[in-house]
């Protein structure tokens, strides 16, 4: 059983959902989530607390937490039958490059951007009138439509499109360069297609910013600094 905290008694909790296993794993003072599903490879990935949607992932091994450190989560995604030894011989052998990591996610969140209430004030005003432009001018590139846009200040989305196509926007775009914000426009125009993240939904991005891979990740830099 699993309490509150999301572990059981004996340090493991094992939750399933859609056909994946998900528990919690202690390796020589790494703590990991090992998600088992279908996959046939194996993967890691740090993710920052309260990290979500699109801000970026790190990765190692071709696809994608928590250290002991309490603001990263290690997350590892493994094959259904794979052995616990062979997945713990995996996370020993990216530990310095877990550590290094973590280490760098620290000292990123140290260097954080301290936002006024007047920054944050004239931000979110700026936001209202850009963004409503960006957004026009693509949707028209793009041949899709869009219901509301709303402004807000997310702490774990830069943009969102709903089912019915009404989009969010973090106000904290406007402290990144345009090229960042048109490619989170971009981005949420595109599930107007594709409601997912599939090969044809990034082809539609594509399209309209052959280059949004570098977008992408500036934004998972600019992300850490606001």
């Amino acid at each position: 059983m699993c309490n509150s905290s999301g572990k059981s008694e004996t340090g493991n909790c094992v939750r399933k959902t859609r056909g994946r296993s998900m528990e919690s794993k202690v390796r020589d003072n790494i703590e990991y989530t090992l998600i088992r599903s279908s996959r046939k490879t194996i993967s890691l990935q740090l993710r920052e607390a309260g990290e979500k949607g699109m801000i970026g992932k790190d990765r190692v091994s071709g696809e994608p937490g928590q250290t002991g450190k309490g603001d990263v989560t290690v997350i590892v995604r493994a094959p259904r039958h794979m052995a616990l030894r062979d997945i713990d011989a995996f996370v020993e052998r990216h530990r310095s490059w877990i550590e290094r990591r973590t280490a760098q996610l620290a000292q990123a969140r140290q260097n954080k951007r301290v936002i006024s209430d007047r920054e944050r004030e004239e931000g979110i005003r700026a936001a209202k009138e850009q963004i409503p432009r960006r957004v026009a001018y693509f949707a028209r590139q793009m041949g899709v439509t869009y219901g509301r846009i709303t402004i807000r200040e997310q702490k774990t989305r830069w943009g969102s499109c709903s089912s019915k196509g009404n989009l969010n926007f973090n106000w904290k775009l406007m402290l990144m360069p345009e090229e960042i914000l048109d490619y989170v426009v971009v981005h949420e125009l595109a599930h107007r297609r594709e409601m997912n993240h599939s090969e044809r939904f990034w082809t539609i991005v594509a399209e309209m910013l052959p280059d949004y891979r570098e977008r992408r990740r500036r934004l998972k830099e600019w992300g850490r600094r606001v």
